[in-house]
């Protein structure tokens, strides 16, 4: 039986266009990000994002939308709540993350 999971008010939705350019809605919250990594709080949970020349082209937090543009190389999800409070855990839980 297929269990469906809502979190919040918005659907989360991710679209990658030939691995260059992404949409992304449901986006709660950008905890942080640089050209080689994304990390982010979605409806669904913490979403990392890794690639090449990764740039964040349009943020909008209010309606929960993000674009970015660069190479993507991988896509992890995790079930742990709160984005935010995985602050200061640094490294150790995207070595997990990525294992």
């Amino acid at each position: 039986m297929e269990e469906k999971r809502k979190t919040g008010n918005q659907q989360h939705r991710l679209v990658i266009d030939n691995r260059e350019y992404m949409e992304i809605n449901g986006v709660i919250h950008v905890d942080s990000f640089d050209d080689e990594e994304i990390i982010l709080e979605t409806e669904m949970g913490l979403l990392a994002i890794r690639g090449e020349e990764l740039h964040i082209k349009h943020l909008n937090l209010e309606q929960g939308n993000l674009s970015i543009e660069g190479f993507v190389l991988e896509l992890a999800y995790s079930e742990e709540k709160g984005a935010r409070g995985m602050r200061g855990k640094g490294k150790g839980f995207l070595e997990r993350l990525f294992r």
